[in-house]
């Protein structure tokens, strides 16, 4: 498997995990105090970076830094999006697709050749 796919899954499931650490607790903690969220975050962070540490040094094997940095980005809203939805209940928002048209436009100017 190519080094640009593994990483990009393994920054999936790191992100993932990312993603509920800094905000699962605003739902299911929401009536813990804020240190117990604080902790239980850090748990669930300690799994983000068993992906996120081999993703990084899968990936710059084959990107730069800014691609690698990119993709992180690129990965971290397309996780976000449906979390933010599908979990938290938030309402999608055009402001989504305009975040994605930059990031977008990022992926470009940084993977040029």
């Amino acid at each position: 498997m190519p080094a640009g796919v593994q990483t990009a899954l393994l920054l999936i499931v790191s992100n993932a995990f990312m993603t509920y650490a800094w905000y699962g607790h605003l739902r299911d903690l929401s009536h813990k105090p804020w240190y117990v969220a604080a902790l239980f975050a850090w748990g669930v962070a300690f799994f983000e970076y068993q992906f996120q540490v081999p993703a990084n040094r899968i990936g710059f094997t084959a990107l730069s830094l800014a691609q690698l940095k990119i993709m992180q980005e690129v990965i971290t809203l397309s996780v976000f999006v449906p979390f933010a939805v599908l979990t938290m209940g938030e309402p999608i928002k055009l402001d989504y697709l305009w975040a994605a048209l930059c990031m977008m436009g990022a992926v470009y100017f940084i993977f040029r050749t």
